[in-house]
């Protein structure tokens, strides 16, 4: 064992007898639930199912959610697999315990120190461990290793500084990496990375693609071709509080336009619809409330706060603006649902939630982003004029999200093949 891994597994040891009082702290602040305390020491809240057992991580939320398809691929080829699921908060727990499937269970990860992963490796006897991004737990890892447990590391993530932080500890991350039989990186940077530092990368894989497209009923669809009788779609989806009044200020720029343009809102929440559309009245637009039962008609705006339609409107729009992105605190959504129907996109700064998949989108030229109302009414001008650029872009995007989709596909395969 590399001197680092030694080290840390002594440091972990000496600072076991500390955990109980700092999960006290935590649970203090809401950060761990009381009555699941002892799942975070290795102390099973269940009884271990017979038979084969998946073992699948996700730290958090979006992790966690990520592994759903697949868990639900593993459960219809292998419907006798009893699958776990570990995760580290309160509120992915909450989500599992609402999204899980039946027969699937989920514990909390236990704390990262020799006593709790041994009794939690040898309470569940894991078969196959299904670990998602970037979570390496040195003595989780080589615990599960030293039971014989098949590990798989999926959507792999390492960014350039966290490399060049490994590379001061290259023998620990070899042996941390080397625990892996399967490993799939989100991007060709990150499998150079962890190929440099002594992964076996099988390729690329992140379980974020693979999803259907958006869906869309044909009959509304041609519906709403009629009713908009030629006039162009501009479209901000899933849009948040603070970030309607700069579209509306953008579209100002641009709703004098011969060709008569549209912007339909879609509120992330519904609910959100009627003070939408009292700021476009106030803003002097014309507008119409999906929920109100008001047609387009001469509507300057539509606030389309009816769930279930976003999948209509990418395919009708010149233009898409992905909301979520204008202000700090939401992280941005999913800009493979758009790229995936083709339709031309932009997006705000601030998209953490997605960074990674926002940036590949940039560099390659298949998504802009923008600042403000008046960056933002320029993409507006050029969509309406057919820009053959844009265009180009969202061919792009589309190229992009189907490489990545055929890769996600593949993957429910390879971690079958782990399984005894």
């Amino acid at each position: 064992m590399p001197m680092s891994l030694a080290l840390y597994a002594l440091a972990t040891r000496i600072a076991a007898p500390l955990a109980p009082a700092l999960l006290r702290r935590r649970m203090a602040r809401g950060k761990e639930d009381p009555a699941r305390l002892g799942e975070r020491l290795g102390r099973a809240g269940l009884p271990r199912p017979e038979g084969v057992l998946v073992w699948f991580h996700g730290a958090s939320v979006g992790e966690a959610l990520s592994l759903l398809s697949l868990i639900e691929a593993v459960k219809a080829a292998r419907p006798e697999v009893s699958v776990l699921v570990t995760s580290g908060t309160v509120t992915s727990a909450a989500l599992m315990a609402q999204r899980l499937p039946a027969g699937a269970a989920h514990q909390y990860i236990p704390i990262d120190t020799e006593a709790a992963t041994a009794a939690f490796l040898d309470h569940w006897r894991p078969n196959v461990g299904v670990f998602v991004e970037s979570e390496l737990w040195p003595n989780l890892l080589l615990g599960a290793q030293a039971r014989g447990v098949r590990m798989a590391l999926l959507s792999a993530r390492l960014s350039m500084r966290s490399f060049q932080n490994w590379k001061r500890l290259r023998a620990a991350a070899a042996s941390l990496y080397g625990v892996f039989d399967l490993i799939l990186a989100q991007s060709e940077a990150a499998a150079l990375y962890i190929k440099a530092l002594g992964g076996r990368v099988a390729g690329l894989g992140d379980l974020k693609f693979g999803a259907a497209p958006l869906p869309c009923d044909e009959a509304a669809l041609a519906a709403r071709l009629a009713d908009l009788g030629g006039r162009p779609v501009i479209l901000a989806a899933s849009t948040h509080p603070g970030e309607d009044e700069i579209i509306l200020e953008a579209f100002q720029a641009v709703r004098s336009d011969p060709s008569r343009p549209l912007l339909v809102i879609v509120p992330r929440h519904p609910e959100r619809g009627p003070a939408i559309a009292e700021l476009a009245a106030a803003s002097g637009l014309r507008v119409a409330r999906e929920q109100a039962g008001q047609s387009i008609g001469d509507a300057d705006v539509l606030v389309a706060d009816r769930l279930g339609e976003l999948g209509l409107w990418y395919r009708l729009a010149r233009l898409a603006f992905m909301g979520g992105s204008l202000k700090p605190g939401v992280g941005g959504h999913n800009p493979l649902e758009p790229a995936r129907l083709g339709t031309p996109f932009v997006f705000g700064h601030h998209v953490d939630n997605w960074k990674g998949i926002y940036d590949e989108l940039w560099e390659a030229g298949a998504a802009s982003d923008v600042n403000g109302a008046y960056p933002l009414s320029t993409d507006m001008r050029i969509a309406l004029d057919g820009d053959v650029e844009m265009a180009e872009g969202a061919q792009k995007a589309l190229a992009y999200v189907q490489a990545g989709d055929a890769a996600a596909r593949a993957i429910p395969a390879q971690v079958l093949a782990l399984i005894p």
